[in-house]
């Protein structure tokens, strides 16, 4: 199961990457671990300094931005 986490203090903007992250892991068909993370502690010790971020796998895929289902798409599908 792929491990895919939203971080971020849990504004607008981070619920609305969750749920597009969510959309689109449904739209592919992919069994994701999807989960919140808004401890800022714990968004530092990724290395995030804006929100929201994704973080795919351990590894920050992006931050500062509200991505697409297509481009979260792209992200989950490589």
């Amino acid at each position: 199961m792929m491990k895919v986490q939203v971080l971020g203090t849990g504004c607008a903007k981070c619920k609305a990457l969750y749920a597009n992250v969510s959309q689109a892991a449904k739209e592919l068909g992919i069994a994701a671990d999807i989960e919140k993370v808004e401890d800022i502690r714990e968004i530092a010790r990724a290395g995030v300094m804006t929100t929201p971020a994704l973080r795919v796998e351990g590894h920050v895929k992006a931050a500062g931005k509200v991505l697409s289902v297509e481009d979260i798409k792209k992200l989950l599908a490589n």
